[in-house]
Parts: structure tokens; sequence; C-alpha cells
């Protein structure tokens, strides 16, 4: 058996790709889009981007080594291995659609384009793959440990986030919920509960706290997260006392399901991967003792 490793790289399908394949022909796709007064020039130009830094990525793959290419549509079906190097391609979010289904494995993250990415997870470029897959091999690089979380239901049901966890109703309607943290229990009807990382905290978690000005500061590799219930409405009935704290290693957090039916619970935003949380579930959630092994 090769003791060489092998190249994952990971790439989602582009706006364009699905539109040929919506629509049939360019011509077609493009006339759709006319219709609607928008243009399909900056559409086939981040798709030939991302065909060119796959191109740059394979070629930088050394001859003796071997590797796979996989669709974040079949991250689920795909099986990786402790000798993989992975390389996604694209924007930061795909590292976060791809975290949960690795355990340790070193994570390139390369941008086809830096200048239109945050590059806070996919913060290199095809030029820098070379050296950096050797480097990795030989275990020669700067490797940040990103925290990431886990929520728990029942006997062997789990689920990780690398950015944050959504438990709710799967229409974001109201979900009635009785949560349970610092030793204090409230029943909470809201828009749902968010569980953030510190990977998190600069993306969806970011936009409640500018608008509930309120501000938590956890950096990526420490194993803490914070939670914020969407909108919880005070009544007779219901409160709003437990609408936001941290958990940490030994500071869980418990949230037991009084929504009838449509009750999930889904990571970094992929609401087809879901764990049922519908009346009675306890979901624990927690801070994951897995974390991503992002490349710096």
């Amino acid at each position: 058996m090769s003791l060489n490793p092998r190249v994952v790289l990971i790439s989602r399908e582009t706006e364009y790709a699905s539109l040929l394949a919506k629509h049939g022909t360019r011509g077609q796709a493009e006339f759709f889009l006319q219709s609607r007064q928008q243009s399909l020039a900056e559409l086939e130009m981040r798709d030939a981007l991302q065909t060119s830094a796959l191109n740059a990525a394979k070629q930088a793959v050394p001859a003796e080594w071997s590797f796979a290419h996989v669709s974040r549509a079949d991250l689920n079906r795909f099986l990786f291995g402790p000798q993989d190097i992975i390389v996604p391609i694209g924007q930061d979010g795909l590292v976060a659609n791809l975290a949960k289904y690795l355990d340790g494995q070193p994570v390139i993250g390369v941008s086809p384009d830096l200048t239109a990415s945050e590059g806070v997870l996919t913060r290199h470029n095809t030029a820098q793959l070379p050296q950096l897959l050797k480097r990795a091999a030989h275990q020669d690089v700067d490797i940040q440990h990103r925290t990431m979380v886990q929520a728990q239901v029942g006997a062997g049901q789990s689920l990780l986030a690398l950015n944050e966890l959504f438990i709710g109703h799967r229409s974001h309607q109201s979900a009635r919920y009785v949560v349970q943290f610092d030793q204090q229990e409230e029943f909470q009807s809201s828009s749902g509960m968010i569980v953030a990382t510190g990977t998190g905290l600069t993306g969806w978690a970011k936009s409640i706290m500018t608008s509930t000005h309120r501000a938590i500061d956890i950096k990526p590799e420490t194993d803490r997260a914070a939670f914020f219930a969407r909108e919880p409405w005070p009544s007779k009935t219901s409160g709003c006392a437990i609408s936001a704290g941290e958990i940490g290693v030994d500071h869980d957090l418990r949230i037991t399901s009084r929504i009838n039916e449509g009750g999930v619970i889904f990571a970094d935003g992929i609401e087809q991967d879901f764990l049922p949380f519908d009346w009675g579930t306890l979901a624990d959630i927690k801070v994951s003792d897995k974390h991503l092994s992002l490349v710096v």
C-alpha cells in the first residue's frame, strides 16, 4: 500500500453550470437572464475562474500521489481517509459544509478569486498549492484547530457544525421549546435558536449581534460557543430571560422541543441534512471534541 497521501479536491456546482443544467443551452440560459434584466457574463467569468483553479490544483498534485474530485452534493457519500489532504476550492462556506465529514485531516482552503472572497477559510491561491501540499504531507504547516459544536439527539444521533447550528422550525416560523442553561429553565417561543462558534460569529450570528446590540467575542480556536434566541416572544407563558449566552466544554445547553411537527436541527446552512426536533425531543448542545484542522 502506498504511503503517499491522497489529495481530495472539493468544489460545488457554479451558478453558470446550474443554469446550463436547467435550461439546456447557453443561449437559453442567456435568454432567461436577459428577460429578467440580468447578464450571463459575470456568471461565466466566475465559472471560468473556478474551472481554471480546479485545473491548476490538479496540476499541483505530485505525479506519484493520487487525487479525487468530489462535489459538495456528494460529500455525504464519500469516504475520507486518514492520509488525505483536503483542498476545498470556492467560497468560505464550502469549508463549513465539509468540516463535519473530516477527522483531523489538514484542510487547505483555496479561493478561485481572492478579490471576491472574504478569505477567512479559503485564504490561499493555486500558486501556493504545490509547496503547501508537500509541506502538509510532512506535517510542516501551521494548523489552526477551529472549534466545532455538536447537537446530540437521543441515542447515537448527532450533528456537527463549524459555523452554527439552527434549532427551530424548518420554515423558520415560531418555534416553541424549553431551554435549560446555567441552572435556569425557561419556556420560549421564538423564530429559533442559533448556536455559533468563534468561526460562526463572523456570519449569521454577526447579523443577530448587530441587530440586538449584543457583542460576544470568541476566537475560532477557543472551545466555547455562543447561543442566541431569535426574537424571543415575551408573553404570559413564554419568556426571554435566556436570550443569549456562552457554552463551553463543561457548560452545555439543553433544549426540549415543544414543536408539534416540523422541528429541525441543521448545521451550517444545509437545511436538507437535519435532525428531527419534534415535540418531546431533547437536544444536548455542546462544544465538540472534533476540530477543523485548517492550514493557515
